[in-house]
């Protein structure tokens, strides 16, 4: 909540989703989004399986995903680019980097 908090204050329409399963279900009724921000510690489906199934389920190959982990462990960076992710960036989120790493992938 309190980074939706964050990025609504910076005029950016958020559409949270509790688990990955929620997700899929969101973009499979809406797909137009301009970036995904992927926590990968989630009940029911978690982040790394969402972004496979985003990627090839949905064919959503175009849209940036950023993953967001609390567990910095050596690997993560692969595991979640290996998954589908564009970009990673570990909990607690520095809020100037996270919005810097925003601008890249929207704009390209």
């Amino acid at each position: 909540y309190a980074l939706s908090n964050a990025l609504e204050s910076q005029k950016m329409i958020i559409t949270p989703a509790s688990d990955g399963k929620e997700s899929l279900e969101i973009l499979r009724k809406n797909p137009d989004f301009d970036l995904i921000l992927m926590d990968i510690m989630m009940p029911e489906m978690d982040g790394y399986e969402a972004m496979k199934r985003i990627r090839m389920d949905l064919k959503m190959i175009q849209i940036p995903i950023l993953a967001l982990t609390a567990k910095a462990m050596a690997g993560d960076r692969d595991k979640c680019i290996e998954a589908g992710a564009s970009d990673y960036i570990t909990k607690p989120v520095d809020m100037n980097k996270l919005l810097s790493l925003m601008r890249v992938w929207v704009s390209k």
